[in-house]
């Protein structure tokens, strides 16, 4: 059975690199760097992060893309063929929404692919809610759901959703 491939994409610092190793079985494979201008941490992704996932005998190949727009050479490179895409935006930071925006067009605009939007940091006081997110990106509310990416159960939630979305679309 050929593997399906899951990307997960948005702005640095939005949960991409956690939430792949929440859910990974097997070790992931980062691309972390020391950051050469101020991005908000120490490091960042330069390349991908890849990890795999094993749904029902079916494996699913994870793709975390780099956030920063100087890497989206590499969002077309990972989402040639991908089943979908997963967009991060951090709650805790509105201020990179319309960032997390510009990525979700670029990307859905030359690679049509279901996508779901993630608002991460549920843990966290403050954060924007799902809903409020869904409203600022004018998507349906099903198309945005809140998570929690250190969480393994939330970031499968997640995934599980996008899957279910897709599923009921196909079969509608």
């Amino acid at each position: 059975m050929i593997p399906m491939k899951l990307v997960i994409s948005g702005p640095v610092g939005a949960g991409k690199t956690t939430f792949v190793q929440a859910l990974s079985e097997t070790e992931v494979i980062s691309t972390e760097a020391d950051a050469t201008e101020d991005i908000g941490k120490p490091t960042t992704t330069v390349a991908f992060d890849f990890g795999t996932l094993n749904i029902d005998g079916q494996e699913l190949h994870l793709y975390g893309t780099p956030g920063q727009d100087r890497f989206d050479f590499m969002w077309d490179v990972l989402c040639e063929g991908a089943l979908g895409l997963v967009l991060l935006v951090a709650g805790n930071k509105p201020q990179d929404f319309l960032h997390a925006r510009h990525i979700l067009e670029f990307i859905t605009s030359r690679n049509p692919v279901p996508f779901i939007v993630g608002v991460t940091c549920q843990d966290l006081p403050g954060v924007w809610n799902p809903a409020d997110v869904a409203a600022y990106f004018d998507l349906p509310a099903a198309q945005v759901q809140g998570v929690v990416a250190t969480d393994p159960n939330s970031s499968r939630g997640l995934l599980i959703r996008l899957l279910e979305e897709e599923l009921r679309k196909e079969y509608a």
